[in-house]
């Protein structure tokens, strides 16, 4: 099946963006936005794998389009894999980044152990079937924000083998190397099968 476009079930423009470059154009990614979903998809698994699926199946049953849906979380080693599945509500319901990190930093006061992944599921479902695509970077996190690239706690995720945090790289460069990029790539080589 010849494939031209598909729907991210996201409204965040930061990972469409991301999304987007990776494939080079050879697949339109449309958005909630462009099909007319306004509401908040449900989010109930205690597994991030269990919410990009039920995201990925609520737009598909709804909307009847081939869709995906992607779910990351921060899990950090100290915190007993916290904030993980709850990453984005993390400080409250109003996916607030910086009370997000302010309450992570104050949670890991004092702690020496920072070791921490990011951890990311897409759920792709096409034709009715579903695929799942993986992807995970380790780290640290550090006791200060650096940079202002990126979003949600990149400021203070330091990829293991390197010394600047995400927020200090160029998208390009966040791409190649992040837990996103690494399930998009997944994807995408997928998805290129079907164009």
């Amino acid at each position: 099946m010849l494939m031209h476009s598909i729907v991210f079930a996201t409204g965040n423009s930061n990972k469409i963006a991301e999304v987007s470059q990776l494939l080079d154009g050879k697949i339109d990614i449309q958005s909630l936005g462009d099909i007319g979903c306004e509401e908040t998809l449900p989010e109930t698994s205690a597994t991030i794998a269990g919410n990009a699926s039920e995201k990925a199946w609520y737009v598909h049953k709804n909307y009847k389009v081939n869709c995906f849906s992607e779910d990351t979380g921060l899990e950090v080693e100290a915190l007993n894999g916290e904030p993980g599945v709850y990453s984005a509500r993390y400080a409250g319901p109003a996916h607030d980044d910086e009370a997000n990190m302010s309450l992570l930093l104050a949670n890991m006061k004092g702690e020496e152990d920072r070791r921490a992944r990011f951890h990311t599921v897409i759920a792709l479902i096409i034709d009715g079937k579903e695929h799942q695509f993986e992807g995970v970077v380790e780290g640290q996190i550090i006791h200060h924000k650096k940079g202002n690239q990126g979003f949600g706690y990149d400021p203070i995720f330091m990829p293991d083998g390197y010394n600047r945090t995400f927020a200090q790289m160029s998208s390009e460069e966040k791409s190649s190397i992040s837990h996103r990029g690494q399930a998009v790539q997944k994807l995408v080589a997928f998805l290129k099968g079907k164009v």
